[in-house]
């Protein structure tokens, strides 16, 4: 696992997993949803790479506007610097993001751009010729999570563990199906504060090199992802967690 390829996780995130007595869901095209205020988010990074420790820091925008939303991050490692740009745009429907263009540059690499072409009917890549068909409730890596936050938002205190919700996510040059699945209820520290919060996780398939995905929403926060934390089967993570939350009005 490469510290510099993985930070798509501030904001990101990931594949599917089939859970044994889960509680059956709606189409992901038709999600109850509550979008979060506007925010700018700052995270403390600490990570286990190879048996070595880094820090960093990373910074999430997150726009709702109207009818149209925008997620910009920014990841940067001690010594080395920026290492991540990535941004999702779109526009905002009854049923949560719809997401039209996703952005990511990580270090030494070159810009990557996914496209969601409505009139057509396929997610596009950069990356690859291969397109994928849009059925509806489709995100990309970045907007995945602040989809996920507006359902959990809208079920709040219907949340119980063993719920899942899941829906298509395009990354560099292909999509798959993702499931988040709600594990329990945990008191958090961090440098905002103790926090309680929502535990969900999303497990990789077996036969997926992808990471296990947790995330740690906080109601009484706008149910804002405090704490998120991508993990490897060899001990190796990479892992943020709130500093700061500026909410805004807009």
């Amino acid at each position: 696992m490469n510290f510099i390829s993985l930070p798509h996780g501030i904001l990101l995130l990931v594949a599917s997993t089939l859970m044994h007595g889960a509680v059956a869901q709606p189409d992901p095209a038709n999600y109850k949803v509550s979008l979060p205020p506007s925010a700018e988010l700052m995270y403390h990074i600490n990570a286990k790479q190879r048996g070595i420790t880094v820090d960093g820091d990373a910074t999430v925008r997150w726009m709702h506007e109207g009818k149209k939303f925008a997620v910009s991050s920014e990841v940067r490692a001690m010594v080395v610097g920026k290492i991540l740009e990535s941004r999702s745009e779109g526009q905002v429907d009854n049923h949560g993001l719809v997401p039209e263009m996703f952005t990511e540059k990580r270090l030494r690499k070159d810009k990557i751009t996914t496209s969601f072409d409505r009139d057509a009917g396929l997610i596009r890549f950069s990356k690859s010729q291969d397109t994928q068909p849009i059925v509806g409730g489709e995100q990309d890596r970045t907007s995945a999570v602040w989809q996920l936050v507006a359902i959990a938002r809208a079920a709040n205190t219907r949340i119980k563990p063993g719920i899942e919700w899941r829906f298509v996510v395009a990354g560099q040059s292909d999509a798959e199906p993702w499931t988040f699945k709600v594990v329990t209820q945990e008191k958090i520290s961090t440098q905002a504060g103790e926090l309680d919060t929502i535990h969900i996780s999303r497990a990789p398939r077996p036969d997926s090199r992808d990471q296990q995905l947790d995330i740690w929403l906080a109601p009484a926060l706008e149910w804002y992802p405090v704490r998120l934390r991508f993990s490897d089967d060899n001990g190796d993570f990479i892992e943020q967690t709130l500093k700061k939350a500026n909410r805004s009005a807009s």
